[in-house]
């Protein structure tokens, strides 16, 4: 969490402020001698791994100074201190835990991560049920870390915990497969660089927590004063140090002043017929309509996060990927200590034992007997399944993988891959208008609540979801919502037989097959285009602009004849219309130093506002002190700018509304990023 959380304020910093700080007289003039680690080898560089991310911040230190970044690999992390203070460098950027013997050696800037070491082992491996489950295990640590303390004092806690040394030249990706082979059985390591190996390792599984809160920082030799003062500023200015424990959790508590300064908030759903789905490239579903309306009515942007399975949205939340988790959560106390809170009830659901419509013989929970009910461990189906079985003899219960949906299980029970399974009413209320192959056979108690979840301590976003939910709990526009996905049996069997096909298929629009060829030769992914194209005219080839754009990019017939295209609600010219002219702009926006992953947003915004207009927006980023190579909460920001006189009076290219390519941007930004989640790149 704390490394992802640094991942984002290095995406999206406010603030860039060009301070001319006086440093060090480093070793080599103008230069900044950094002392890394690799782990002992060469890596593939990845997403968020946290030194990789400590030297892009050095970067950017550098740029803000005007020096050059020298980084130099130590093979053995116990030579980057000899080497610090044998002058061989100016500052350790390791993920450096602060201890106090290192203290005793030399001068850390302030921490810009805290974290906890925790105990790691094999996928495969026994699992430690609690902390005096180590006594006969064995840990394996490398002397020169500061997991060797940590161990120390696990093995004055339980003394049957075996310590084995192992060389420091093992690389850290060599521990991680010996731990996954079983040659090794325990070690430790911090959460930070865990989180970042468990986004493309799924062979290894983070168990126990090993310490207390551990700090992250720099280090540099205790002479160097200037440098650590500098260093420590532009860290404040970064906004990225860590405030301590208890100031963090007055932060957790602030959660909702957090999405207010933001003005976004980040909701997890799942992608299904209840909650939310893809309808003729149109974004649809209850819980969809629900977090549209909460952002509306506190006039904040909205980001949509698709799990990837139904433990992943408590995870999303817990980790700080998410504000709001949305799924008919029905509070448990399971989940309430893995730090969950709930809302008040904005739905209720009775659970129904479901089978074959074929079935006969089972009138009572009695006849459950030698029957098998399946369903998800992590639902609340589960412990119903569970208190089921302490009054009938015989009832077996069976797990499914946590990406199946109920609606799948349902499809399952239909054709007798399963023999029974638990689902809430609404949904099978909604099944039941489109299919008769299954039936409800009882139902198990009252209906229960429903709930919207947060992270335990976000009081205040607590709050602004309970006062929603209060206010439109049976209301107009709820009932109008929930009639329109649960009741409306002509809307639901239409809108099923899509989703199922672009279940099957992959299907977004009428126009796949098309996009998919043009985008394959324009190198653009074919998902996007489709967003795009849906934002641009509704997938309706007919379409005109005001100005006269036309057909499904929206095109002017001027550009068209530019490229070579006469017809343009010829929907084949249409699409080749817009991505070449998508591939025209975005290869003049490459001549500018813009950040890769910016690149594809640039481009948007020049497809929609023009070229010359978003590279006024980029100068006046610049002398804003943003950056000019960051669309979002950046060039953006300036673009928005533009629309008032003061600003446009200076720029080349003038007055532009400036709202029209932010929300062009985030719109097809946000659908995109949905339909990569439901739909693979290759279908």
């Amino acid at each position: 969490m704390q490394s992802l959380r640094f991942i984002r304020h290095l995406i999206v910093a406010g603030l860039f402020m060009l301070v001319s700080l006086q440093t060090h007289a480093q070793a080599v003039e103008n230069t900044l001698t950094v002392l890394t680690w690799s782990g002992g080898e060469s890596y593939l560089p990845r997403a968020g791994y946290p030194l990789d991310l400590e030297l892009q911040y050095l970067q950017r230190y550098c740029q803000a100074n005007n020096l050059k970044l020298k980084s130099v690999s130590v093979k053995n992390f116990d030579q980057l201190i000899p080497m610090l203070l044998a002058g061989k460098g100016d500052v350790i950027s390791a993920n450096l835990t602060v201890t106090n013997q290192r203290k005793k050696q030399l001068a850390f800037t302030q921490p810009f991560i805290k974290t906890h070491e925790y105990l790691l082992m094999g996928k495969n491996n026994k699992n430690l049920p609690s902390g005096k489950d180590l006594n006969g295990r064995e840990v394996v640590i490398q002397k020169s870390r500061s997991y060797h303390k940590t161990a120390l004092g696990l093995k004055k806690a339980y003394p049957g915990l075996k310590i084995r040394y192992i060389s420091d030249n093992i690389s850290v990706e060599q521990l991680y497969d010996n731990l996954a082979s079983g040659e090794y059985d325990l070690s430790l390591q911090d959460k930070n660089l865990l989180n970042s190996a468990l986004e493309y390792r799924d062979d290894i599984k983070i168990s126990l927590q090993a310490s207390g809160r551990r700090d992250i920082a720099w280090a540099v030799a205790p002479k160097n004063k200037k440098l650590l003062n500098a260093l420590n500023s532009f860290l404040q200015q970064q906004n990225i140090t860590q405030a301590p424990q208890k100031a963090a959790k007055s932060q957790a508590k602030n959660q909702w002043q957090k999405i207010k300064e933001n003005n976004t908030v980040r909701f997890v759903l799942r992608n299904n017929l209840s909650s939310y789905y893809i309808w003729r490239g149109e974004l649809l579903g209850f819980n969809y309509e629900l977090a549209k309306q909460f952002a509306k009515e506190h006039k904040l942007r909205y980001e949509i996060i698709v799990a990837p399975d139904n433990v992943s949205m408590l995870d999303y939340l817990l980790e700080d990927k998410a504000d709001i988790a949305l799924g008919y959560l029905t509070p448990t106390q399971q989940r309430r200590q893995k730090g969950i809170d709930f809302s008040r009830p904005y739905h209720y659901a009775s659970e129904l034992v479901i089978a074959q419509e074929s079935v006969d013989d089972i009138k009572s929970p009695n006849d459950l007997a030698g029957q098998t009910i399946h369903v998800r461990p992590s639902s609340s189906y589960w412990e119903t399944a569970q208190q089921l079985q302490k009054t009938v003899n015989g009832l077996k219960l069976k797990a499914v993988a946590e990406t199946i949906e109920t609606e799948t299980i349902i499809e399952n029970i239909a054709k007798g891959v399963y023999d029974l399974t638990i689902a809430d009413s609404h949904i099978v209320d909604m099944e039941l208008t489109f299919r008769d192959d299954i039936q409800s056979l009882m139902s198990l108690g009252e209906p229960k609540p429903q709930s919207w979840a947060v992270k335990k301590g976000h009081e205040k976003l607590l709050t602004q979801s309970n006062k929603f939910i209060k206010k439109h709990y049976r209301g107009l526009f709820y009932n109008v919502i929930y009639n329109k996905y649960f009741k409306n049996k002509r809307r639901l069997d239409k809108h099923y037989t899509d989703y199922s096909d672009q279940k099957s298929t992959g299907t977004l629009s009428p126009y796949d097959t098309t996009v998919k060829k043009y985008a394959n030769q324009y190198n653009f992914d074919w998902r996007l285009m489709i967003a795009q194209m849906h934002q641009e005219s509704r997938f309706n080839p007919k379409a005109k602009s005001m100005a006269g754009a036309k057909g499904l990019f929206q095109v002017m017939p001027r550009t068209a004849k530019e490229l070579g295209i006469e017809d343009l609600n010829n929907p084949k010219l249409g699409i080749q219309a817009g991505i070449r002219y998508m591939d025209w702009v975005r290869e003049r926006m490459q001549k500018h130093t813009i950040q890769a992953d910016q690149l594809l947003w640039f481009t948007l915004a020049c497809y929609n506002a023009g070229t010359g207009h978003v590279r006024d927006a980029m100068r006046l980023a610049k002398q804003k002190g943003w950056r000019d190579d960051i669309w979002f909460d950046n060039v953006e920001k300036a673009m928005l700018l533009l629309s008032q006189r003061k600003y446009a009076a200076k720029a080349r290219y003038g007055y532009v509304r400036g709202k029209e390519p932010v929300n062009y941007v985030r719109a097809i930004k946000q659908r995109y990023e949905t339909y990569q989640h439901v739909v693979a790149s290759n279908l």
